[in-house]
């Protein structure tokens, strides 16, 4: 199936492989430049490919017009076909591959014929690569963590990767006449920032008819099983998509069992044998080996039902993970979960004027077409080179320009002035103190010297913290989801520190980072500090990325009053100066 991303894809890929192939820089940088447009178009750029009405489009000139109305019109591209042919189909897994860019795997294409992840692995292994110009021994055995990395998490999948075809499945079902209710169960349901699959279940009286459409999904690339209530498919890219069909009154027992998690199910099974009953997935029964109890709900309807009737507060999907939720239901102390709607603003966002894509006003614009009252902007600071940082004076130029932007509003909405700080090796930051003042908020971020030992990085990033113009802490850990490990440092002395030091930490909502990491918040909601979800948005659409950092804040038992971006304006400023 054609899709706006499938067509971005495309372009990425001839980029990549141009740039193997040593094309002119200018001419790699036109197909980038194309995936970007096609991706951030506000229109429907498809529609438009197919009807070859472009012109006009800036970043799209004749020659790649003709290739996008090719590929909206037949969902192929024949240069594109042609230009693959030239390079094994796995060349393209070495992209994957942490710390591995074009330049690098041209070279070991060049002079090993490194076409595929046991090519480089071999030549790796054998020293070959060590002896390549700009390799060496090192560099070889960070390519090899990074392949056993890889190989690791080769069935696991991003939530933010899956999202957009989780929707897409479910809408198409619940719009069949004989699905009576549908839902996404499992690890997605609950938020979790990496799964293996997707699990629907769907209550029907016509399971057959659902199968069958289920299994003929144009998203649909191979059948694994096909059965009359139960079937499995496989989409491109391999992720494994389940359907359990089931009758009206077993699916709220389905829906909890399929979401789990394991050890909220152990634990719910557990009390209710307690009660005299057993619990699965089909239903709420009595055990028969003695007089149970009698439940607080009957019949049960819906899946809140259930734990109402087990004498519990309904429990959110995202806190089902055995880690004190049930005790909380019971004693009906179960926090008021912050939502998406509660947001009132965010912070961690760049323009053009660094690496991203979109300028100052557009982000702007945008942030108020979402609703939000306020936007912070907080470009790359001077180190971040990579990412065109900016120095003192282009900062201090900025922040002269969001000051004229909102003495120009009259719509009640403003801009922050911020930067997103490069935290330097030795925890001083990117910028004299003098500079950081004439800012409304700092972001402070590694960016680098992610090998520290454990005990050095905590003291580095503590540093950081203690410092009156750090406001928030960016993306903690550093991690990448499936490509790249946190860097080593001792997170609840970092909490610690920012409980004593008023400091915020962010949840970074883009679905590759998801940072700091669930598993810690309600640790640090209970030392008082204060979160900030923020997209790090590079381009307008990923404000989109804030639905996934209120899934992580969720998760980690946050309510509104946890996150200083749910204030309101006039009340958020005291937050932001509340260091200084």
């Amino acid at each position: 199936m054609t899709t706006r991303e499938s067509i971005a894809e495309t372009l990425n890929n001839i980029a990549l492989l141009l740039e193997l192939k040593g094309e002119n820089p200018f001419k790699t940088r036109a197909y980038r430049t194309g995936a970007e447009v096609v991706e951030t178009y506000a229109g429907d750029i498809l529609q438009k490919a197919r009807d070859g009405d472009l012109k006009g489009i800036k970043g799209i000139g004749t020659a790649l017009a003709d290739k996008l109305h090719e590929l909206a019109s037949t969902g192929k591209l024949t240069y594109y076909e042609n230009l693959r042919a030239e390079f094994p189909e796995t060349i393209f897994d070495l992209f994957g591959i942490s710390g591995l860019g074009p330049k690098k795997i041209k070279a070991l294409h060049d002079a090993l014929g490194v076409a595929s992840l046991p090519d480089l692995k071999r030549a790796c292994e054998s020293g070959q690569a060590a002896g390549l110009p700009g390799f060496g021994a090192r560099s070889a055995e960070k390519i090899l963590e990074a392949i056993a990395f890889k190989e690791q998490h080769a069935d696991q999948f991003r939530l933010g990767e899956v999202a957009a075809s989780a929707e897409r499945i479910r809408g198409a079902l619940r719009a069949h006449p004989d699905v009576d209710l549908c839902e996404v169960a499992g690890s997605y349901r609950r938020g979790k920032e990496v799964l293996h699959d997707l699990d629907f279940i769907v209550s029907t009286r016509r399971p057959e008819a659902v199968m069958e459409f289920f299994v003929g999904m144009a998203e649909v690339e191979s059948v694994v099983a096909h059965g009359a209530t139960k079937s499995s498919v496989r989409l491109a890219g391999g992720l494994q998509c389940d359907l359990r069909a089931v009758g009206g009154e077993e699916y709220p027992f389905a829906l909890n069992y399929f979401t789990g998690s394991k050890e909220h199910n152990v634990a719910m099974r557990s009390r209710a044998l307690k009660w005299g009953y057993t619990l699965n997935e089909y239903r709420l029964a009595p055990a028969g080996d003695r007089e149970p109890r009698e439940l607080r709900r009957d019949p049960i309807r819906t899946e809140e039902d259930i734990y109402l009737a087990l004498g519990l507060s309904p429990i959110p999907p995202e806190l089902r993970e055995n880690s004190g939720e049930i005790e909380a239901a019971e004693a009906d102390d179960l926090p008021a979960l912050v939502q998406l709607e509660n947001l009132r603003g965010t912070f961690h966002n760049h323009t053009t004027a660094s690496d991203g894509k979109a300028t100052l006003v557009e982000m702007a614009a945008a942030a108020r077409e979402l609703g939000l009252q306020y936007l912070g902007i907080s470009d790359h600071s001077k180190s971040s080179f990579q990412a065109n940082g900016l120095d003192a004076e282009r900062l201090l130029a900025q922040a002269e320009e969001i000051r004229a932007f909102n003495a120009d509003s009259d719509s009640g909405f403003r801009l922050f002035s911020g930067v997103e700080c490069d935290i330097l090796k030795d925890g001083s930051l990117d910028y004299e103190d003098g500079v950081l003042a004439e800012l409304d908020y700092v972001v402070a971020s590694v960016h680098n010297a992610f090998t520290l030992p454990e005990a050095e990085m905590t003291a580095r990033i503590i540093r950081a913290v203690e410092s009156p113009y750090v406001t928030m802490l960016g993306h903690l850990t550093g991690r990448l989801l499936l490509t790249r490990e946190p860097y080593a440092v001792d997170v609840p002395k970092v909490i610690d520190a920012c409980a004593a030091n008023g400091t915020i930490i962010e949840i970074n909502a883009n679905p590759k980072r998801l940072d700091m990491d669930w598993r810690w918040w309600k640790h640090a909601k209970g030392k008082g500090v204060k979160c900030s979800i923020n997209p790090d948005a590079h381009r307008t659409e990923h404000f989109q990325f804030l639905h996934f950092g209120v899934k992580v804040a969720r998760k980690g038992w946050l309510t509104r009053d946890d996150v200083v971006n749910c204030l309101p304006l006039g009340e958020v400023e005291a937050a932001l100066r509340s260091k200084r």
